[in-house]
Formats: structure tokens, C-alpha cells, sequence
């Protein structure tokens, strides 16, 4: 049976604010920030100067309530605040600010690609309500979708008794990149929330026209298969030489059929762990005539938040077991090197519900149950450090997608700020509906 929504009915004050708040909201102002904000490049690890602009931009926009949180010289986060006054809540609305590709061709192509299409560049351009670019729907729309609530509540002059924050922050993409300080696995949102910034409640912002209570968390795994170094001139079947490439393809069919069954066995909730293939990685391509001695494979499986990760290697440590009695002529070992753990946050909770609320008054029909999912986000770690937090997206891919950017993941960079004004109208429907009461109210 599918969940149903607690209604809590806005009273004719609320209703009038909320009017009055969404009639702010500006299309072309946000559009404008979104363009602005592509031209910032913010890869993860170096999001100083798009963090920089944005706590600029809120200090303009929100009566100077603008800040920059420096991390290090290379990053940081912002977050900007609209004040209540006094005995109400804090709701933070909250979007990673970097991007999955530094677009730098020596280092990622051709595994982005054969070249870097238009949405994968940090140059913007539009076409009427579609913006182009590098990071345009996630993060950067997100981004300026949040900061366009925040903008539009101040100049609404909305009595809020609550906090308002919109905050960003960057490591939020799931990677760890050694040339950068490891940064990456929701690095800079947790120093964002052990610095000051302490939330009630959260809004996260990501893909995706539904409300989730829950997210994935993840876990990487490193597969190495051993051979000997060899000689494109020797003859085939030589004795002592031993390829690890070959052999290699076995164990990638074999991981390939476990990870359906892993899924199978840890779906819960409204989590679908999934896991894919990642890399594969042998050899010296400047060097073609020696044969590789060794063969890493890498893998990233999902785990939902009732699955720990210790719980995911030791069930990948039996399906390991079991190989090498397949296989026992196959020298392999293993090794877990990243992990990240699910969160969630009780349907019940008054930030759900009250999201809930907000998209069924913009969709006009019930929420139910969200869909099965595996995208990982810094939404997980909000939640495991005890902020109740619901996340809120947009149709993704916008469904004018231009066909050339519906292939694959590509840059995230197409969207449509109509779609983001959508999004807008429902969370703003959650700010009021949090901010304009006192905390007994919303459950505190």
C-alpha cells in the first residue's frame, strides 16, 4: 500500500505568503545565474573561485548574508542565510557546486568520449528556456535553483520565524582523485556541517521530479589478476609465461553475474543497489610489445543505508572465496578502497511530509512511494550525521532533450529552466511550510 501524505493544511496567511514568495520567482534571473555559473569551472577539489561567486551573489541578493567557508586554497563552500525572527527552525537547502569532468583532454579523453560535446565544456550557451554546459542541470542548476528560493523569500519580506540557508559545498561528486588531496566522497559537505552550519532540517536538491527519503551509499572495490610480464615475440604456450589479461576476462564475466544476485539480495526501501564495472585497467600503452603482468579491475557496488559497507565487503569477500575455488589456476587477490554509507531519514518526519505536500501541490496528484534508485549523494551523509533531510529534483533529462545529448551521462549539462521553476515552487511550498511555524510545530 502506498504511503499516503499527512496533510497540514496552510492557513490563509501561509497560502498568501506562499503566492506572494512564488510570485518572485524569477525564470530569467535564475537562468542568468545558471549561465554565470557555468562559466565558473569548478571541478571537484578546485571549487574555490565558483564558491567565491556564489557567497558574492548572496551577499548582493540576501541583504549581505553571504559567506565563504575556505577549506584550503584550492576550495571551499558558501552559504548564504535569511533570518527569521526567532523561534522557528532552520532549513537548509543544499546542492554540491562541482562537477564530475575537470575537461581536460589529456586526461579524460577519449574515456568521456572521442572529444567533449557541447554539454560537457564549462562554456555556456541557450536556446530559450535551455541552457548548455558543463554541470547546466547538475549541479549548477540546482545551485541556482536553490539561491532563486532564497532571493525570492527575502524580497517577498515573508515573516519567517525559522532560518533560511542556502548552502553549497564542493566534494560532493562520488569520486577520490590523488591529484587533488583525495577530495571527493561528500569531503566538503561535512566540513560545512561541523563548521557552524547546523540545520534542523535539509533540503537536497538532485535529479530526478520525486521526493526520496533515503539514498545509497557506495563501495569500491580493486580486483588485481596476476600473471608475468611477457614478449609479443615469444611463441604461444612458452613455458613460464603466464597472462593476466586473459584471464582477467574470465573474472569480469564472473563479477558481472554475482552483481545482479548482489542487487537482487539487498534491494530495500526504495534503494536498488546496484553495481557496475568501472575500469579496467593493464600494461603500459606505450610499450605494446611486453605484455602486461597484472590486471586491476574496479568496481563501485551501491549499499543501501540498512547495508553497511562492512556488511557489502564481507559478502563480496565470500563471493571472492568461491571464485578462486572455480578458478584455482587464476591467481587473483582483492581489496576495498572506498566507501561511503547510505542514509535515511523516517517517512514520517515532518521535512518528508512536508515535501511531499509541496510536490503534490505543484503536481497535482498523490506522491506514494518514490521509485526504486542507486544515485548516491551528499543527501546520505546529511542524514548520518543526524539532519533529517529529504531530496527534491527535476525532470532529468528535460523531456525537449535535444536527441544528441540523450546518450549516456555526458556532462549533466543540459537543462530547462522551466522545469527548475517547477522544482522551485515545490520546495518553496516547504520553506514556508517549516519557517512560518514555531519548532513544536514542525516536531522539534
Amino acid at each position: 500500500m502506498a504511503t499516503k501524505t499527512k496533510q497540514v493544511p496552510f492557513s490563509k496567511d501561509q497560502e498568501r505568503w506562499y503566492q506572494e514568495a512564488c510570485a518572485h520567482l524569477d525564470g530569467s534571473r535564475l537562468r542568468r545565474l545558471l549561465m554565470d555559473l557555468i562559466n565558473v569551472h569548478s571541478p571537484t577539489g578546485l571549487e574555490r573561485q565558483a564558491s567565491e561567486f556564489m557567497a558574492n551573489y548572496q551577499r548582493e541578493h540576501l541583504g549581505g548574508n553571504g559567506h565563504y567557508q575556505p577549506i584550503d586554497e584550492h576550495t571551499g563552500n558558501c552559504y548564504g542565510e535569511v533570518k527569521g525572527s526567532g523561534g522557528g527552525a532552520t532549513l537548509m537547502l543544499y546542492a554540491p557546486i562541482d562537477t564530475h569532468i575537470d575537461y581536460d583532454a589529456e586526461r579524460e579523453i577519449p574515456w568521456v568520449g572521442r572529444e567533449f560535446r557541447p554539454d560537457m565544456i564549462p562554456k555556456a550557451f541557450a536556446e530559450g528556456d535551455m541552457v548548455f554546459g558543463l554541470g547546466a542541470a547538475n549541479p549548477k542548476g540546482m545551485v541556482a535553483t536553490l539561491n532563486e528560493i532564497a532571493t525570492a523569500l527575502y524580497e517577498a519580506k515573508v515573516p519567517i520565524k525559522g532560518d533560511l540557508i542556502v548552502a553549497s559545498a564542493g566534494g560532493g561528486m562520488p569520486v577520490s582523485l590523488p591529484y587533488r588531496r583525495n577530495y571527493g566522497l561528500s569531503n566538503g559537505v561535512y566540513h560545512l556541517l561541523t563548521r557552524g552550519v547546523a540545520p534542523d532540517f535539509a533540503v537536497i536538491m538532485k535529479p530526478w521530479w520525486v521526493v526520496f527519503h533515503e539514498e545509497p551509499g557506495c563501495c569500491w572495490f580493486k580486483v588485481r589478476v596476476f600473471g608475468t610480464m611477457g614478449y609479443a615475440g615469444i611463441t604461444r604456450g612458452t613455458p613460464g609465461y603466464r597472462s593476466s589479461i586473459i584471464p582477467a576476462t574470465t573474472i569480469i564475466n564472473e563479477i558481472e553475474k554475482w552483481l545482479p544476485e548482489y542487487t537482487k539480495r539487498n534491494t530495500s526501501g526504495n534503494i536498488l543497489p546496484e553495481g557496475h564495472i568501472s575500469s579496467v585497467r593493464a600494461g603500459w600503452p606505450e610499450r605494446p610489445a611486453f605484455p602486461s603482468a597484472t590486471t586491476e579491475i574496479y568496481l563501485d557496488v551501491r549499499c543501501s543505508p540498512r547495508t553497511l559497507p562492512g556488511e557489502v565487503k564481507a559478502q563480496f569477500a565470500e563471493f571472492m572465496t568461491e571464485l578462486h575455488k572455480r578458478h584455482p589456476s587464476i591467481e587473483f587477490d582483492w581489496e576495498m578502497y572506498g566507501s561511503a554509507f547510505g542514509g535515511a531519514t523516517d517517512q514520517q518526519n515532518w521535512i518528508i511530509q512536508s515535501s511531499y505536500r509541496g510536490w503534490e501541490l505543484v503536481e497535482g496528484r498523490p506522491h506514494g512511494d518514490p521509485p526504486l534508485m542507486g544515485g548516491q549523494t551528499d543527501g546520505a551523509i546529511i542524514r548520518r550525521l543526524g539532519i533529517p533531510c529529504a531530496r527534491i529534483g527535476y525532470p532529468w533529462p528535460p523531456d525537449n532533450c535535444p536527441k544528441e545529448y540523450t546518450e549516456g551521462l555526458g556532462g549533466m549539462g543540459v537543462a530547462n529552466v522551466a522545469d527548475f521553476i517547477k522544482s522551485a515552487k515545490a520546495i518553496m511550498y516547504v520553506v514556508i511550510d517549516t519557517l512560518t511555524r514555531t519548532r513544536s510545530e514542525v516536531g522539534l
